[in-house]
């Protein structure tokens, strides 16, 4: 197994005792290291987050799980999550799990096919132990974090990614239900995060006020942005509220930008024009 403090894409790392991650070869800049899967259980096996179809990937799961492997479970639907599901559910048989149902905005693994959808609160068993779905909307609108509840880790898929900011993009993502989702993980006994990019978060309460913090920071912004050009457009606010980002980021930026103004006009704090939003009051 591989050490713990280091992600290598196609090496096993045992978490612990009944976690493995094994991270596919997709880096990037909006991937990290690669996208993580998660291999959970002991004589019952799940795997979380199958990744994108990436044949070498799907074959290194298959020979880490074995005859073991009873589920197949997604966070979202985004090409570098759901795709091997299905490649790996026809090797092996297993079942696909997760939430479906996601209007096509060009983003999204329209071939996903659960044999059980998931929704907020159902369970999947796992002999011994178990994972509860929370729902959380904001990056994707079928997005579900997983709760190992023995362990008290939530598998957070692109929810909460260490070392990087989720990019909300509309329409399916959603910057108020963003909001909402981390709010509702502070009500949750949670002792760990196990991100779908990144190493293990060991003070999730910290980290997600910290999330919190710098999404209404940004939005603040966002607000103040328009001191220098009201009415504006995306473009013009660009720059201003993204200053602190690389510019080769900004066209990812903007997406996470126009959420931004959506949720603050959804509050009539600005106004939307056609292309120009203004600032009210």
């Amino acid at each position: 197994m591989a050490d713990v403090n280091a992600i290598i894409p196609g090496v096993v790392t045992e978490l612990n005792t009944y976690v493995r991650r094994l991270t596919a070869p997709n880096p990037g800049a909006m991937t990290g290291p690669g996208t993580n899967s998660y291999i959970v259980g002991e004589r019952i096996l799940a795997v979380i987050d199958p990744g994108p179809a990436i044949e070498s990937h799907v074959q290194k799961l298959i020979e880490a799980t074995g005859d073991r492997l009873r589920w197949i479970i997604c966070t979202h639907t985004h090409f570098d999550h759901s795709p091997a599901a299905a490649m790996l559910k026809q090797a092996t048989g297993a079942h696909v799990l997760g939430m479906p149902h996601v209007k096509d905005d060009g983003r999204q693994d329209m071939q996903f096919k659960p044999n059980r959808g998931l929704h907020h609160g159902d369970v999947v068993d796992l002999g011994r132990y178990t994972l509860r779905a929370v729902h959380t909307p904001g990056h994707a609108s079928n997005h579900l974090c997983y709760l190992f509840e023995q362990q008290k880790l939530l598998f957070t898929g692109d929810h909460i990614m260490q070392g990087s900011t989720v990019v909300i993009s509309p329409p399916d993502g959603d910057m108020e239900a963003y909001l909402d989702s981390l709010n509702k993980l502070l009500d949750i006994d949670i002792a760990g995060l196990a991100p779908g990019h990144g190493h293990i978060i060991s003070d999730p309460q910290a980290e997600i006020r910290r999330l919190i913090a710098h999404r209404l920071k940004r939005e603040q912004k966002v607000l103040d942005a328009f001191s220098r050009k009201n009415p504006a457009t995306l473009e013009d606010l660009l720059p201003l509220v993204y200053d602190d980002v690389s510019p080769r980021l900004h066209p990812v930026a903007q997406r996470s930008l126009h959420a931004h103004l959506i949720k603050l006009a959804r509050e009539r704090r600005v106004h939307e024009n056609g292309a120009l939003w203004e600032r009210a009051g």
